[in-house]
């Protein structure tokens, strides 16, 4: 870097970092949000079809992204190489999940649907091995797995014949899950090392999303022949708040705290959306349903152990 020597002049203050929140209070605000986003689904298909939920949730949050990349002044990424890359990933994860839970949330009570979303890291270490070289196995992790899976099992209830569970709403919900870590591998396989700054490839990630659910959404569910305005607003929450902002979030805990203690939200996700179906929406709850989900999580906690690296 070259440097130019400038007159002596009286140096002006130093400007003040701005305040921000303790990284807790953030990730507790992060754990909330995408706590109650599976109730703010629920309340939205109650008035709209799920992929109008999924293209109102996509508006919404794109629009946050949009103003955040205003403010920071960022462009969206170049190239079409780039951006076929991208649609891809906002296929699998926005467009195919999001559409997926709202799907799935017409049968299934939302408290299941979010205990469903907690298995993205068994599914995640499961496809890890096939897919990423670099990624070996340990016995903590396979157990892990097989405890993870096990846990599934249990809400719902296998040793009953699945009773009193809507098969189709459950996979749904189980495919969408899925459908991240395939998206998160895509990403780490054709999107790494870029040079574009989170927030600008989200962005366009999410603008993509949003085009590819603008063309779905007329030809299957058509336009709102009224407005329902609970519905809306909950859409409205869960795409500003659950989509736009969250994401906001968690890349800024990304960088203070790391990856991991960031990505332990995803425990904490299924306990409040739990909380939040039963107490708000009256959803029942079997004894297998919260069994089952401290095993799931018990097993996606393992699955995330790595082994000591030999010196």
């Amino acid at each position: 870097m070259s440097t130019v020597t400038a007159p002596r002049t009286q140096s002006p203050a130093p400007a003040r970092p701005r305040a921000r929140l303790d990284w807790r209070l953030r990730f507790g605000v992060l754990c909330l949000i995408w706590g109650f986003s599976f109730l703010l689904i629920k309340v939205g298909t109650e008035g709209y079809a799920p992929f109008q939920v999924t293209l109102g949730r996509l508006v919404f949050g794109t629009a946050v992204l949009a103003a955040a990349m205003a403010v920071k002044r960022e462009r969206l990424p170049r190239g079409a190489r780039l951006w076929g890359h991208m649609a891809v990933a906002a296929f699998l994860l926005n467009a195919l999940p999001f559409s997926l839970f709202a799907y799935s949330e017409l049968t299934i009570p939302s408290t299941l649907a979010g205990i469903c979303n907690a298995t993205s890291p068994l599914w995640g270490m499961a496809l890890s091995l096939v897919a990423l070289s670099e990624d070996r196995p340990t016995r903590v992790r396979v157990a892990g797995l097989g405890l993870g899976f096990l846990g599934v099992l249990t809400v719902l209830g296998a040793w009953q014949g699945f009773h009193g569970l809507d098969a189709t709403g459950t996979a749904m919900a189980l495919l969408a899950s899925l459908s991240y870590p395939v998206g998160w591998i895509y990403v780490r396989r054709t999107l790494a090392g870029t040079g574009n700054s989170h927030l600008s490839m989200t962005g366009a990630q999410l603008l993509l999303a949003t085009l590819q659910l603008a063309v779905v959404t007329p030809l299957s569910a058509g336009f709102p022949t009224h407005v329902s305005l609970v519905p809306l607003l909950a859409i409205a929450a869960l795409g500003a708040l659950g989509t736009g902002l969250a994401v906001l979030i968690q890349y800024g805990l990304v960088a203070e705290v790391g990856p991991t203690t960031a990505q332990m939200v995803t425990y904490f996700i299924p306990v409040i959306a739990t909380a939040a179906g039963v107490a708000i929406l009256g959803e029942s709850l079997r004894w297998t349903t919260p069994v089952g989900a401290v095993i799931v999580l018990a097993g996606a906690a393992l699955t995330q152990v790595r082994g000591r690296k030999s010196a």
